[in-house]
C-alpha cells in the first residue's frame, strides 16, 4: 500500500526545501524528494561552493594588494587542492546540517527520482527500485540547467559549464567565458584572481546586461583592473577543440584563443517530461505556468523555483515557498512586487539592487530623480582601500516615495537589506540612524541626493 502524505514536494533545492519545511511547521504530513543531494543546484554546484572560491580569490587578491595599506606579504599563492577541499567539506556540512533540520522537523526526506503519475500519486526510482506515494498536494521545485549552446556543445573537457568550472583540477593558463551575466562575471573573478587570463564574450551591449547601464560600464572598467578583458555586442559562432588552445571565431571573424571555454549563457527551467505529460501541464515554453498563488493549471499542484522562471535567485525560490506552503495547507497568500526581491552579484566589486532600475523606471515613463554617493568619498571605504563603488537611490518625483537602490562596491550585497526599506516612501532624515563612519552612510547620502528639496518639505 502506497504511503501517503499531506504534501510531497518534488525537488529539496532552496525553494522546495523551504517549501517542505515551512508545510510541516503547518501541521502537514509532508515528504521531500530530491533526485541528488539535499540543497538541489545551489548548495552543490552553484551559489555555496562559487561563493566559496569566491572568498579564497577575495583573499588573495587582498593579500596582494595589501602593500598599499603598509602590509608587506612577500610571497602569495594559491593552493587549489586546499581551496576545494574547504569547499567540499562546507558542502558536506551544509547537505548534514539541511537533514538534520528535516529530521527536527518530522519531514520524510527522501533520495531518488520523483514523477507524478498524477495529481496524488508520485513514483520514486532509487537505486533500481520503485516506490509510490500518495498526496494531497503537491509541490514541484525541480530547480533547473544550464543553457547549452547548439552550435557549441558541452564536452566536460574544454567546453565546460558552471558545473565543471567549481571543480577543475587546474587553473587554466586562460580562459574564453561566452556570456556576461552573473554566473560569468563571478566565474571571471575567480579564475582571474587565481592568474589565468579571463575574456568575457558578451553577446548584448554590456556586461550585467539585466543592470543599468552604468553598472555595467563601472564593471567593465573595474574588470580591466584584474586583467579581466571583456568583448561585448558580438556573438561566438564556432568553437575548434581540434587545437591546443581551443580556437574561438566571433561573429566578426576575430578568433580567440583559450584552454577552457565556458558556456554560461543563463539557465532554462527543467521539468520531468513524464510528470509533465501526465499532469498535462500548461507550459510557457520550459517554464511551468502558475497563477498568483503558485498553482499550475492541476489543482492542488504547485510550482515555485527556477522551474516557473521568476527570478532564478535562491533567495526568490524561498519566498515563493513561504507562500505556497500557506496555500498547499489551506491558506490563501499571494506573492508580494517581484521587484522587492534583492538581486545580489558577487562580483569584485559587489553588485546589489532592488526595487525599480532606472531602466524600467524609463521604460514606465516614471519623472524620477536620481541620488548618487560614492565611495571615494566616504571615509570607512577610503581606510580599506575600497574607492571603487557607487549608490544610486531613485525618487518617484509624482509621490516623493523612494522607487530603487542600485549599489556597486564592496559588501553591496550585505547593505542591499538594508536598502529595502527605504522602498515605497519618502526618505526621511533621522529615520535610519547610520552609524559613521560606515559603508552604509553611502545609502543615506545617495537617498538625500534622491530627495533634493522635498527633503526639507
Amino acid at each position: 500500500m502506497a504511503e501517503h502524505f499531506d504534501v510531497v514536494v518534488i525537488g529539496a533545492g532552496p525553494g522546495g526545501f523551504r517549501a517542505a519545511r515551512r508545510c510541516a511547521q503547518r501541521g502537514a504530513s509532508v515528504a521531500a524528494i530530491e533526485k541528488e543531494y539535499v540543497g538541489g543546484t545551489c548548495l552543490n554546484w552553484g551559489c555555496i561552493p562559487l561563493k566559496v572560491l569566491l572568498a579564497s580569490a577575495h583573499t588573495l587578491l587582498a593579500a596582494k594588494q595589501a602593500g598599499q595599506l603598509g602590509i608587506d606579504i612577500p610571497t602569495v599563492t594559491c593552493n587549489l587542492q586546499k581551496i576545494h577541499e574547504r569547499k567540499d567539506a562546507i558542502i558536506t556540512a551544509f547537505r548534514k546540517g539541511m537533514t538534520a533540520t528535516a529530521q527536527a522537523n518530522k519531514m520524510n526526506l527522501m533520495q531518488g527520482r520523483a514523477f507524478a503519475v498524477a495529481a496524488n500519486k508520485i513514483k520514486v526510482e532509487t537505486n533500481g527500485s520503485t516506490s509510490e506515494l500518495q498526496t494531497d498536494r503537491l509541490i514541484l521545485a525541480p530547480g533547473s540547467v544550464p543553457v547549452e549552446l547548439p552550435a557549441i556543445p558541452f564536452d566536460g573537457q574544454t567546453v565546460i559549464s558552471s558545473k565543471e568550472a567549481l571543480s577543475l583540477p587546474e587553473i587554466p593558463e586562460s580562459m574564453v567565458i561566452i556570456g556576461g551575466g552573473i554566473i560569468g562575471c563571478e566565474m571571471a573573478c575567480f579564475y582571474s584572481a587565481m592568474g589565468a587570463k579571463i575574456t568575457i564574450v558578451e553577446a548584448l551591449s554590456q556586461l550585467l546586461p539585466m543592470e543599468d547601464e552604468w553598472v555595467g560600464r563601472l564593471i567593465e572598467r573595474e574588470f580591466r583592473k584584474l586583467n579581466i578583458d571583456s568583448i561585448t555586442g558580438r556573438k561566438v559562432t564556432s568553437v575548434d577543440k581540434t587545437t591546443s588552445p581551443a580556437r574561438i571565431t566571433l561573429e566578426d571573424s576575430q578568433i580567440l584563443e583559450a584552454q577552457k571555454v565556458l558556456v554560461s549563457v543563463g539557465r532554462k527551467p527543467f521539468v520531468d517530461a513524464e510528470t509533465a505529460d501526465a499532469l498535462k501541464l500548461r507550459m510557457n515554453g520550459p517554464a511551468i505556468v502558475v497563477n498568483d498563488k503558485f498553482e499550475t493549471s492541476v489543482p492542488g499542484v504547485y510550482a515555485v523555483g527556477d522551474v516557473i522562471a521568476t527570478t532564478f535567485l535562491a533567495h526568490g525560490a524561498t519566498t515563493e515557498a513561504e507562500v505556497v506552503a500557506v496555500n498547499a495547507t489551506g491558506g490563501d497568500q499571494t506573492m508580494s512586487d517581484y521587484h522587492l526581491i534583492p538581486k545580489v552579484i558577487f562580483t569584485f566589486p559587489e553588485v546589489a539592487s532592488v526595487g525599480k532600475s532606472e531602466k524600467l523606471c524609463e521604460e514606465e515613463g516614471l519623472d524620477v530623480t536620481v541620488g548618487k554617493a560614492f565611495f571615494k568619498a566616504n571615509g570607512r571605504a577610503v581606510a580599506h582601500n575600497m574607492l571603487a563603488g557607487q549608490v544610486r537611490v531613485i525618487r518617484d518625483n509624482a509621490t516623493n516615495n523612494i522607487v530603487g537602490v542600485t549599489m556597486v562596491g564592496d559588501m553591496a550585497t550585505e547593505f542591499v537589506a538594508l536598502a529595502r526599506t527605504l522602498i515605497g516612501k519618502p526618505y526621511k532624515p533621522g529615520e535610519i540612524t547610520f552609524p559613521h563612519p560606515t559603508i552604509s552612510e553611502t545609502i543615506e547620502e545617495a537617498a538625500e541626493n534622491a530627495m533634493g528639496k522635498a527633503l526639507l518639505d
